[in-house]
């Protein structure tokens, strides 16, 4: 029986409907399940394939997968096939358009989570991951008078037919004031060609006890709503705000919650092959842990062993070999570090575990003859009422990796340097990927063709072989690039104002920042940059400026009160000289709405620019700049994270590099040298785009010199009491960034050398794909493959 057999049948059977008469959500649903029906023996044949072999588990609070309907049809290679018979039965594939993405991250940390799996299951690597089945994802945003709004992104509203209850599976979850249900939901991640398929197992927080049993008794009714309750709001959002004691205890609930229930899992699964044997474990199990969130994990697998009749030091060997921890961040405050208090509040015996490592660490620094007072400044485990979990996986684990070459020297040099002159064997670099079938082959079909014709289709499952292209290009191949990109512009424009209201001409420039709203990732700074050139044009100074679009995306997390301002201060930019009649033709500035998955999808290819401006030493690697260089756009950025290294296989002479880089930064701050005010004082033009916060140009909403806008100013000229004055370093680039974007304004202007500088930015864009780095893993981390 054909799919679409299968989905007649469906409608038919569920709805009583012809496929014409479902609506979006209900085709959405049948076709998933068809879907999901065709793949089900090779699933199964899958997972009892592997079983027997050991296998990767990656832990992670966040994954971003996306929209599944369109990525699901590509990998199995019947895309093109169901949309032309979805049509012949008068419907358009687009209808899935309304259906929301699961937001089960945040940005970066949880789509690289999604590429790995992807990767994982399409290079045939035993890798499954574990997280979270969030009932809300992260918020949906609306701008509202140039400000965010959040609301609740209840994304299950529509059902999800790629997510099997496995309740066969579920396991008990205690804290010290509850115990709660966690039932696994099982996602297939198909890999091309839907040859291997591997899964994502997400854990929903339920009540133990049966809801409607205990109802029958009034006297427990009230006790079962509230148990019922607090365990849902386990599971219920991503990232609660842990502004407030009881925001802290259910950030942490959530972290064990996943954590426990994935070793419980593992074991479980160990125990059915070894039986009570613990001695293989380690040969058995490899877990990564992405970032600090999972890190509640070693102490917990410590005590399920301890269950197990494994004593300490043992139990703790097997941690040890079993586990290794990816660094995202050299942000001190990223890292985590919970007040012991609050993990003996909730888990007085993960903390009871926690001092017996940290005793042992103690010990164990003592021998290898680390001093007390390196200990205890940048090693303990424990400090004072602090648990460092950075600390806790450096020490309890295989291996530490950094996610791009600069960020990896920066954690040896600096931020763990400590660590790895006691462990140098444990520190590795793997730098970060993505998964060019979803941001290459799904997103943009029109350049995959291009390619295709040039060098074949090997580039879908080994990316290198897009270094083919640069043998050949002349300016017939770029004028064939630039209709592509063009036509791609085209279609991000008309959706923009379909779904916005918004009109963006396509022959602008597009010069693109999306990416999570942070302070040191720089909006701002790209926000002054959009005045300063305003300015310039205003005057009459730049006669030759190629028009062009600055677009942004960005959710600010709903307490991050500066972020929210500089959303605001953006969109009062964009009011400003999109309303100017002297410079309307020339600049246009637009805030998209409810950046994800599905708009990054739409966005990325559109791009001339790429906007990667975080200030030097601060940004890990990021993985939008990749996206963006694989479908044809330079990188417009500071000598930071991954740009480093697209910079060295593209050549940096077909990039918009800027700013102070690692070394100048670390010099300033060691020497306490850089005075922003000096900046503004000389420099009349900086000076007055920074005025603009303060003198009346914009307002945000109160009294003028007082508000959001005001606290901005104050910050960048005088610190505060928690950070120096421009800790960013704003002023410090903005006259060299400016300079910057003017310069490629005037390159673009010659199109074929510009679009030349294009193709080979996608043609040196191999080592970026996901595969290569899930393969490092696999070898060197893994060491499955």
């Amino acid at each position: 029986m054909s799919i679409i057999e299968n989905l007649e049948l469906t409608a038919k059977n569920d709805y009583c409907k012809t496929l014409k008469e479902l609506t979006p959500a209900e085709l959405h649903l049948c076709l998933g399940k068809a879907m999901m029906g065709e793949i089900a023996d090779t699933w199964e044949k899958c997972q009892k394939k592997e079983a027997s072999k050991r296998r990767a588990y990656y832990f992670s609070a966040e994954f971003l997968m996306g929209r599944m309907m369109y990525n699901n049809l590509y990998c199995m290679g019947i895309l093109d096939t169901t949309k032309k018979l979805l049509k012949s039965k008068g419907i358009d594939i687009n209808v899935f358009e309304d259906i929301d993405d699961a937001a089960l991250g945040n940005g970066g940390l949880g789509r690289l989570a999604a590429c790995f799996l992807d990767s994982a299951a399409t290079q045939e690597v035993p890798l499954d991951g574990y997280g979270i089945r969030y009932k809300y994802g992260l918020f949906k945003q609306l701008i509202e008078d140039g400000y965010q709004v959040e609301i609740a992104d209840n994304w299950q509203r529509f059902e999800d037919p790629w997510c099997i209850r496995r309740e066969e599976d579920a396991v008990e979850v205690k804290f010290q004031d509850q115990t709660v249900k966690a039932v696994p939901y099982d996602m297939a991640v198909i890999g091309y060609g839907a040859k291997s398929i591997n899964t994502l197992r997400l854990w929903q927080a339920e009540a133990v006890d049966e809801f409607d049993f205990l109802a029958f008794n009034a006297s427990h009714y009230d006790e079962a709503v509230k148990a019922k309750n607090d365990a849902e709001n386990i599971s219920s959002v991503l990232y609660p705000n842990d502004g407030t004691h009881e925001g802290k205890l259910l950030r942490l609930k959530q972290q064990y919650f996943f954590c426990s229930a994935s070793l419980q899992d593992i074991i479980k699964r160990y125990k059915a092959k070894y039986g009570n044997d613990f001695s293989k474990f380690s040969s058995h199990a490899a877990i990564q842990l992405n970032d600090t969130h999972p890190v509640i994990s070693i102490p917990e697998l410590i005590r399920l062993l301890g269950l197990e009749g494994i004593g300490f030091e043992e139990a703790l060997d097997i941690a040890q070999k079993t586990f290794a921890y990816t660094n995202h961040t050299v942000l001190g405050e990223a890292l985590e570090k919970w007040d012991k208090n609050l993990i003996r509040e909730i888990l007085p015996e993960i903390l009871t575990i926690i001092e017996r490592i940290a005793i042992h660490e103690y010990n164990d620094m003592h021998a290898k003859g680390v001093s007390d007072e390196q200990f205890a400044k940048k090693m303990a485990i424990i400090d004072g009422d602090l648990v460092h979990m950075a600390r806790l996986a450096c020490y309890v684990g295989s291996y530490v990796n950094g996610v791009a070459w600069i960020h990896t020297e920066i954690l040896k040099d600096d931020v763990l340097k400590e660590w790895y002159e006691l462990y140098p064997e444990r520190f590795q670099n793997k730098t970060n990927g993505i998964t060019q079938r979803r941001w290459l082959g799904l997103c943009n079909p029109e350049l995959s063709d291009f390619i295709t014709e040039r060098v074949g289709d090997g580039w879908l499952k080994d990316l290198s072989v897009l270094k083919g292209l640069e043998k050949n290009i002349d300016a017939k191949t770029v004028r064939a690039f630039n209709t592509i990109k063009k036509k791609k512009k085209t279609q991000l424009a008309n959706y923009i104002k379909d779904t916005e209201g918004v009109e963006i001409d396509p022959s602008f420039i597009f010069d693109i920042q999306v990416k999570r709203l942070h302070e040191y990732k720089r909006q701002l700074l790209n926000a002054f940059s959009i005045v300063m050139i305003y300015n310039k044009l205003k005057k009459g100074e730049l006669k030759d400026w190629q028009p062009t679009a600055f677009i942004f995306g960005a959710k600010a997390a709903p307490g991050y009160a500066r972020a929210k301002a500089i959303i605001k201060y953006i969109n009062e930019v964009a009011k400003l000289v999109n309303n100017d009649p002297d410079t309307k033709d020339k600049l246009k500035v637009h805030f998209v709405q409810n950046y994800n998955v599905s708009y990054a999808e739409k966005i990325v290819v559109a791009a001339d620019f790429s906007e990667q401006i975080s200030t030097a030493g601060t940004e890990a690697s990021g993985t939008g700049n990749m996206k963006f260089m694989l479908n044809g756009a330079v990188t417009l950025g500071t000598y930071d994270g991954a740009n480093v290294e697209i910079a060295q296989q593209a050549g940096i002479e077909n990039e918009y590099i800027f700013g102070a880089r690692v070394e100048e930064i670390d010099e300033l701050k060691a020497n306490k040298s850089y005075n922003p005010r000096e900046v503004y004082d000389n420099n009349p033009e900086i000076k007055a785009v920074l005025d603009t916060l303060v003198d009346g140009t914009f307002s945000d909403g109160g009294a003028v010199g007082e508000g959001s806008f005001a606290e901005l100013y104050t910050a960048i000229l005088n610190g505060t009491a928690w950070h120096d004055p421009d800790h960013y370093f704003l002023l410090l680039d903005l006259q060299d960034y400016v300079d910057t974007k003017i310069k490629g304004n005037k390159d673009y202007q010659d199109r074929t050398a510009f679009g030349k500088k294009c193709l080979i930015n996608i043609a040196n864009a191999g080592m970026f794909s996901s595969d290569r780095t899930i393969l490092e893993y696999a070898k060197d981390l893994w060491h499955v493959k």
